[in-house]
């Protein structure tokens, strides 16, 4: 069973920076395609970041409006661990961030649903005061 573990999140302040960490157990982690959704108390989990295996050694990355030019999202395949950098924070972006992983590729299109992925940590708190 793949297990995804993510760490990093905290107490920052508005405009600070917090690195998010998912480790993902899988074997061929290069071939899965990796995402950070968020869900803040009473929404919806949404969308923010992908970063999603299209073939051979070749990953496609894109973002939520919401986050765009703020938050950064990486991996490196040696350590099975995909990032999200995260940058200027605001108030706004206080969540719970959930990494989820799919083995395989994502069509661009379905990358924001959450149906999409069967994998799923179980999430850091990231608290951002103003």
């Amino acid at each position: 069973q793949v297990q995804l573990v993510e760490s990093g999140g905290g107490l920052v302040q508005a405009g600070g920076s917090l690195r998010l960490s998912c480790v993902n157990s899988g074997h061929t982690f290069s071939r899965y395609s990796m995402s950070w959704f968020r869900q803040a108390p009473g929404k919806e989990r949404e969308f923010i970041a992908t970063i999603n295996w299209i073939g051979g050694s070749t990953y496609y990355a894109d973002y939520a409006d919401s986050v765009k030019g703020r938050f950064t999202i990486s991996r490196d395949n040696a350590k099975n661990t995909v990032y999200l950098q995260m940058n200027s924070l605001k108030p706004e972006d206080t969540a719970v961030y959930y990494c989820a992983g799919h083995y395989g590729v994502i069509i661009t299109a379905q990358a924001m649903d959450i149906a999409s992925y069967e994998y799923w940590g179980q999430g850091t708190q990231v608290t951002v005061s103003s």
